[in-house]
């Protein structure tokens, strides 16, 4: 599939999108269209090392196949990963245009131009279930606890109900960290927070466990290093008989202590952990304990090995945020 056309990926200079690409290009594949929106942030960055065909912005890019959809030529997949991530955004009408209405447009395009459409949802549309989460359950009897997870609900629902989750791909992300997330703000992922604050101040804050059951930073989530995704993503993209929705994470459940304390190691300082109490707005949303099921990933012919949590923050740190690197550019060392 990746030789029959070009590669489409949306959100391409965002966080996952960029690792696609990345992976894209270890795997000498070039012909790709990048589209996202660029603003004020600094993500151009990350498509700095890479290599592609042509850049355009989202909305442009409506315009174009609104009035051809065969503008761009031979597309072999639309990988659309575009989409506003915010957990805290409360405009509901900005998160349904962006990332309910947008993302129809993209589905109806694949059609078009009889392309393979895979797309990012989020493990955020599980809403308070707990332990370990399977796809088997009814989309419909999901109840997402944020605005963002709604709205990318409602395009697995219409997805499904209009038959095109059975032959596309939606990717419902667990708990994503690695190169390319510097741009993302509040949504930064808590390897990069941890490491901010050691360089601050040498004192890493976590929130303080409201449940008897859990001690303090032994609350639990599915981390995933973004490589792994990046690769989870690019094989469902390329494994024809794979469609409907797949969980996208470790498959393990780790502490909140799992993931800082190789950060601490990796700066080559002593651990030092502050409990916080939690905002009163998270206590009825937060979940103590997430695990995704990766029967349906494995049961697809997924065989690649999953980096160790460890492994992966150390390498994080050491070899991307220290140097201040993103994704590519230890291809442009290697050449130097």
């Amino acid at each position: 599939m990746l030789t029959k056309g070009k590669i489409v990926v949306t959100g391409g200079a965002g966080f996952i999108g960029s690792a696609v690409i990345w992976e894209l290009n270890r795997l000498g594949v070039e012909r790709i269209l990048v589209v996202d929106r660029m603003d004020q942030s600094e993500k151009w960055r990350n498509l700095s090392p890479l290599r592609f065909e042509d850049y355009i912005e989202a909305d442009d890019l409506v315009e174009r196949v609104a009035g051809s959809p065969l503008a761009f030529g031979s597309i072999a997949a639309i990988l659309h990963l575009g989409a506003c991530s915010s957990t805290t955004e409360t405009d509901s009408a900005f998160l349904i245009r962006n990332n309910f209405e947008y993302s129809k447009r993209m589905l109806l395009w694949s059609d078009a131009a009889k392309a393979r459409f895979v797309y990012a949802s989020s493990a955020a549309t599980y809403g308070a279930i707990e332990g370990s989460i399977s796809e088997s359950c009814p989309l419909r009897a999901l109840r997402p606890l944020n605005a963002y997870a709604f709205s990318k609900q409602m395009f697995d629902l219409w997805a499904e109900r209009t038959g095109h989750l059975a032959r596309a791909v939606g990717l419902k992300y667990f708990n994503i960290f690695g190169p390319n997330e510097e741009h993302k703000g509040d949504m930064r992922s808590m390897v990069y927070k941890a490491f901010q604050q050691i360089r601050q101040t040498g004192i890493v804050k976590l929130f303080r466990s409201h449940r008897s059951e859990y001690r303090d930073g032994e609350q639990l989530r599915d981390f995933l290093y973004v490589k792994d995704a990046a690769a989870m993503t690019i094989h469902l993209a390329t494994t024809p008989q794979a469609a409907g929705i797949f969980n996208l994470g470790s498959g393990q459940a780790h502490t909140w202590l799992d993931l800082v304390s190789p950060v601490f190691t990796a700066c080559s300082t002593p651990p030092k952990i502050e409990f916080i109490d939690m905002p009163e707005i998270l206590k009825d949303k937060y979940q103590y304990h997430t695990r995704a099921s990766l029967d349906r990933l494995r049961a697809s012919g997924y065989r690649r090995e999953i980096t160790p949590l460890r492994d992966a923050v150390i390498e994080y740190v050491r070899d991307y945020l220290i140097p201040d690197c993103r994704l590519g550019d230890e291809r442009l060392k290697t050449e130097n």
